[in-house]
């Protein structure tokens, strides 16, 4: 003889599925959003000291961990970087910092070294020195020596508000090495691995070139304060 279901029975399974599928959507949910602004963590990077472009008081900070000697670092500040400023650094919503990263090695330290003097001599120098520098990046053999001393002062010499014999000096004494260092030290802490990186207000950018993963932190970021 076959055994009828008993009605508590049915509920129990019932309640199972219905607790199985909230938890699955849950997951998917979870997965979505971290696949397109990334991982959140406590805190961001300081930004004291670092060079800074926009109003001090914007609500919304967004860093950039790059490499000078990275190629992805400068297609990102061609291609992304010019939509940021437009939609947001302009209109005082955001204001955003760099923060060097040493990736490739002497050459990598040779050019944050470079801009870390340029922004001590001359913080209003710093980002025309910073795009020039970028814009002599070979768009092919990356890996071949172009960051050299004398690379840095020729584009040094473009930007009318550098000094270029303070520079050379400060270059030759490592003044700024300091401040290199403490960039390196953001680098581990905030366990950056590629370049170029994207921050906003405590968020990782899983990808880097998705402005709409961008603008979509930005925009939760705007409307938490």
């Amino acid at each position: 003889m076959k055994s009828k279901s008993s009605p508590f029975k049915i509920v129990v399974i019932i309640t199972l599925v219905i607790v199985a599928v909230i938890i699955g959507l849950v997951v998917i949910s979870n997965n979505n959003s971290e696949s397109s602004e990334g991982k959140t963590v406590n805190n961001q990077p300081p930004i004291d000291g670092q060079p800074t472009l926009g109003d001090s008081d914007a609500p919304v900070t967004v860093v950039e961990f790059g490499d000078f000697k990275c190629p992805a670092c400068k297609v990102w500040g061609t291609d992304i970087f010019p939509q940021l400023v437009n939609d947001y650094i302009e209109t005082g919503k955001v204001k955003f910092s760099f923060i060097n990263v040493l990736f490739h090695g002497e050459e990598s330290k040779l050019g944050s070294l470079a801009a870390e003097s340029v922004y001590k001599q001359s913080p209003d120098a710093y980002w025309e020195f910073h795009q020039a520098l970028f814009n002599e990046q070979p768009s092919e053999n990356h890996d071949s020596s172009w960051i050299t001393p004398e690379k840095i002062l020729e584009v040094a010499s473009g930007v009318s508000a550098i000094d270029t014999d303070k520079l050379k000096s400060a270059i030759e004494n490592g003044s700024e090495m300091n401040e290199v260092n403490k960039d390196s030290e953001l680098v581990t802490e905030f366990e950056v691995n590629l370049t170029p990186s994207i921050m906003v207000n405590g968020t990782m950018i899983e990808d880097p070139f998705d402005y709409d993963a961008i603008k979509s932190a930005i925009e939760n970021a705007l409307g938490k304060n």
